[in-house]
């Protein structure tokens, strides 16, 4: 019965390196059917190796062999510069498993297939082994980096809110309103959940400066006709994100962003620019939390 016709005559050459062999495709390490049918010593090129698979199709599920694609094999030319295919043969190649080179040394039979089958075997084992060990050490590696990565980016936050506290802490002249306006609405756009805005002047040009904001806006502002209870309705009609309390105990003008974050503005809103007043950011975390408690009260 033919074999195959692999030559048992060939003696295995020991400084082929059959590791440079071995590719990782979909995830597997794998070997082509022609450096296959070369170790083996196969007359016929993958022609030999093929016709043997044919014939015990039932032993090579898909996850002992497989069929390249057009781009994995294009691939893997362009990145390890593999030999041309077999001249016999103008198909996609076969790739091989661990356990698909082993049963195609099973069908092969022959001296020299037992002795390459072996060597195969090996080469697997240093390949998981260097897999294994480079793995390791790439997780220590990618751990330091992600560490540091963490470090700087703690520094630059910290950094941020520095600059941005010296920045806040701004005064604004007689005539500086696009300035001013600009600011604020920086400011209010720093909000990710809520913002509450305590003026008691509060008109209408309150709704343009908020209506982009995806967070929920409360304000609290003196019952004097400037923004009405219609003005609000209307509002909401289109962006559901408004409530208003009307309430007369409020001098001074504060912005709390997230509940957390408590600004003092020297002017209502619809005056800023007309006179020189100031922005600050309020450093005392016990002052903001004295401010939500009494709102927490009022409108509980």
């Amino acid at each position: 019965m033919n074999r195959g016709k692999c030559m048992n005559d060939i003696i295995v050459k020991d400084e082929v390196v059959i590791e440079k062999l071995i590719y990782e495709i979909r995830g597997k390490q794998v070997m082509l059917d022609s450096d296959l049918a070369k170790l083996y010593g196969c007359a016929n090129g993958t022609k030999t190796i093929n016709l043997a698979v044919k014939r015990h199709q039932n032993r090579f599920p898909e996850r002992f062999m497989f069929r390249l694609t057009q781009e994995e094999y294009d691939h893997l030319r362009f990145q390890f510069e593999t030999t041309k295919r077999d001249n016999m043969s103008r198909s996609l190649p076969y790739a091989f498993t661990e356990q698909g080179v082993a049963m195609l040394a099973t069908i092969l039979r022959t001296k020299i297939a037992e002795i390459v089958s072996i060597r195969n075997m090996d080469a697997f084992v240093s390949m998981h082994k260097y897999i294994s060990n480079n793995l390791i050490e790439q997780k220590y590696i990618n751990n330091m980096v992600i560490e540091h990565d963490s470090q700087i980016k703690l520094l630059q936050e910290s950094l941020d809110k520095l600059e941005e506290k010296r920045k806040v802490n701004e005064i604004y002249f007689n005539g500086q309103i696009y300035d001013a306006y600009s600011k604020i609405l920086e400011i209010f756009k720093q909000a990710r959940r809520t913002l509450i805005i305590i003026d008691a002047y509060i008109d209408t040009i309150i709704l343009n400066m908020i209506k982009r904001l995806n967070v929920e806006v409360t304000i609290i502002t003196k019952d004097n006709h400037l923004l009405t209870p219609q003005d609000i309705t209307k509002y909401n009609e289109q962006y559901h994100n408004l409530k208003v309390h009307y309430d007369n105990t409020f001098h001074d003008r504060y912005f709390i962003l997230d509940e957390k974050e408590v600004y003092h503005c020297g002017a209502s809103i619809d005056r800023i620019g007309y006179k020189t007043f100031s922005i600050t950011l309020i450093g005392d975390n016990d002052v903001g939390k004295s401010l939500m408690e009494k709102l927490e009260k009022l409108y509980k």
